[in-house]
């Protein structure tokens, strides 16, 4: 499987290339440089024995033909949109291996058609909200998200009143994905199997305390709003590190007046929590929310926060989950379970139908960024799995 592992990394360094911003890989919704990256694809997928077509979001589908005209569909896919300076796997990679995996079943059909989709947009980089190629794909993107898009809909050659959603039955979806995360590689691992895709409460909090000179009011005199909030950072660490499976980062501070001979007045912050379990992330953010009260009641300082989003965590299928775990013992290599703390397709299309997803490891934990690669030998491994699973499905 080497000779086919390179020819993959070689096709997503070769699909970087394409980008709205020379010198970096930035490739959004529908911008022109998507043409390009249609292209190859759908030249590569028809070599490979599919038809190719794009939907009205601009979704590229390339379909494998079932032993039957009216098998049922299995669907392999992920996203070829990017981040700014992005790197050259996030999102392709998995849409890359799903063409390569129909290419080794070199024409042999199986009781299912397989179509192989890269979505239009993942990222939520262009109109600020994500997923539109997956919630497309399921019937689920709301008429103002559509009615937004239109333009670029158009701009692109497409017809934005064309169906999008599938019709046929579904046996269910797998994606293929980077971890861009160092869980793997920390384990020395090359693949994990994806159970859930973590919620995430979100949250803005501001400590209100009492601007002052910095050389003239004494220590013991002070409502400083960036030292309560210092503290309360350190508490929201310590907290999620004795949770097990729990992540909590605060990412912005903004200090007011943001003087240096001031003390601060006012700390406005955000507030990130995931975790698989719904329950336990709630509870952790409760927690947290109600430590900042302690420490700025005890500072002399005020509290006010919001929710700006409470996600639900999405299991993913347990039953294709042990068939991507078979597939791993088949091909020689540990098992090991894991969630996702980032948000992927799978989690759209696992409203829809079964979904199942399998992590490659990340060399440095490295992802949205130029320098994110993979490991030959692991996409070897994945691709050698991918056969497995689809043998035993068939």
């Amino acid at each position: 499987m080497l000779n086919h592992a390179e020819d993959c990394i070689a096709r997503c360094r070769a699909l970087a290339l394409h980008t709205e911003e020379p010198g970096f890989t930035t490739r959004t919704f529908l911008s022109p440089s998507m043409h390009a990256v249609h292209g190859d694809l759908s030249q590569w997928m028809r070599d490979s024995g599919m038809s190719v077509s794009v939907d009205a979001v601009g979704n590229l589908r390339g379909r494998y033909a079932a032993a039957t005209a009216d098998a049922p569909v299995f669907w392999i896919g992920s996203h070829l949109d990017t981040v700014p300076h992005a790197g050259a796997f996030d999102g392709i990679l998995g849409v890359v291996l799903g063409v390569k995996l129909v290419q080794l079943l070199s024409g042999h059909p199986l009781p299912f058609a397989i179509e192989v989709v890269g979505f239009s947009e993942e990222e939520g980089v262009r109109f600020g909200f994500p997923f539109i190629g997956s919630l497309a794909l399921i019937g689920q993107l709301n008429p103002a998200a559509t009615a937004l898009i239109a333009g670029a809909v158009r701009d692109f050659g497409l017809n934005p009143t064309d169906p999008v959603a599938m019709t046929d039955a579904s046996l269910g979806y797998l994606e293929f994905h980077i971890e861009q995360g160092p869980v793997l590689e920390n384990l020395g691992l090359p693949l994990g199997i994806v159970e859930a895709i973590a919620g995430q409460t979100r949250m803005q909090i501001i400590f209100e305390g009492k601007a002052g000179h910095a050389g003239t009011t004494p220590m013991n005199l002070r409502h400083d709003a960036l030292a309560c909030a210092a503290e309360w950072i350190c508490e929201v660490e310590e907290h999620a590190g004795k949770t097990f499976g729990m992540v909590a980062t605060v990412g912005k501070l903004e200090v007011h007046p943001g003087a240096p001979n001031v003390i601060p007045g006012t700390v406005k912050l955000t507030l990130d929590v995931r975790h698989q379990m719904d329950a336990t992330r709630r509870h952790g953010a409760a927690s947290m929310l109600d430590a900042a009260h302690r420490i700025a009641h005890r500072r002399g300082l005020s509290v006010s926060s919001a929710i700006t989003l409470d996600q639900a965590a999405v299991p993913l299928d347990a039953q294709l989950a042990q068939a991507l775990a078979r597939a791993v013992e088949r091909s020689g290599h540990a098992v090991h379970c894991m969630m996702s703390g980032a948000g992927h397709d799978a989690m759209v299309i696992a409203r829809a139908m079964p979904a199942a997803m399998l992590f490659l490891r990340s060399p440095g934990g490295l992802s949205h960024h130029p320098e994110e690669s993979v490991l030959v030998e692991d996409v070897a491994s994945a691709l050698s799995v991918g056969m497995n699973f689809l043998e035993n499905l068939a």
